[in-house]
């Protein structure tokens, strides 16, 4: 890793390992992601993105290496739930939203701190609650159809009310995973303009397949093969790697 050390960073992966019966899932990864950076993770199936975001996450543990959140916490040490308390959100490839719900709903469920089911039969939206809300509606591009089953949104804005039901719990990070897969182009270029938005008060973390989508969103990238990062740049920088062509975009 270069010479920047973890505190100047709000996640800072060095020398993580994982193995699944024998098989290394990652091999001595180290990568970092500033705060307020928006940052794409690119590489062939099995390459270890879903097992970097899942050790993130504390859903696996690592066998060795440093998981450095916001420059102290060690997240080796801690679980799901206290991880995604941190201020840590994942969206997984495949939506999961409250179909028979409004969008409004979704995200009001989705507020941060109204946790307990006790709470959720007294609670009553506040005044800053509310507006948050508006907020997240707007970014997502979601105002005009707040009172529309989640069910019948299309696949895009599915994906949309998801990365706002997310952005509900305020995270500093948020991890992405091919939240394009399945889009039109028109909800392809929507949600690079959307991550870019999001990315100018948090940190972003795509891994995502589609090159294309990948150059709209005009952020350093990481390339990974067989368990750590075969190459770091610009896409630009990445594809006229000779390793890169060879193991991932030649093929």
């Amino acid at each position: 890793m270069n010479d920047l050390n973890h505190h100047d960073t709000i996640l800072y992966l060095d020398g993580v390992s994982v193995s699944f019966d024998g098989f290394k899932a990652l091999n001595e990864l180290s990568l970092y992601v500033q705060e307020g950076e928006l940052r794409a993770i690119i590489g062939p199936n099995g390459a270890g993105k879903t097992t970097m975001m899942d050790v993130v996450t504390g859903k696996t543990r690592p066998d060795s290496g440093d998981v450095i959140f916001n420059g102290k916490v060690d997240l080796t040490e801690l679980d799901e739930a206290a991880i995604a308390n941190l201020g840590i959100g994942r969206k997984f490839q495949k939506p999961t939203v409250f179909e028979h719900h409004t969008v409004f709903d979704n995200l009001e469920l989705a507020l941060k701190g109204n946790r307990r089911p006790q709470d959720s039969l007294f609670f009553r939206l506040k005044g800053e609650q509310l507006e948050r809300i508006n907020e997240v509606l707007s970014t997502t591009a979601l105002s005009d159809v707040r009172h529309m089953q989640a069910g019948s949104l299309s696949h895009g804005q599915k994906q949309w009310l998801e990365i706002g039901m997310l952005l509900m719990q305020d995270p500093d990070l948020l991890l992405v995973d091919e939240p394009v897969a399945g889009m039109t182009d028109a909800e392809t270029e929507a949600t690079a303009v959307l991550l870019k938005d999001i990315a100018k008060t948090r940190s972003v973390v795509v891994v995502e397949h589609d090159m294309e989508f990948v150059k709209s969103l005009d952020c350093r990238v990481n390339v990974l093969h067989e368990g750590s990062v075969l190459a770091e740049g610009s896409l630009e920088t990445v594809q006229t790697n000779e390793h890169v062509i060879e193991v991932y975009l030649g093929r």
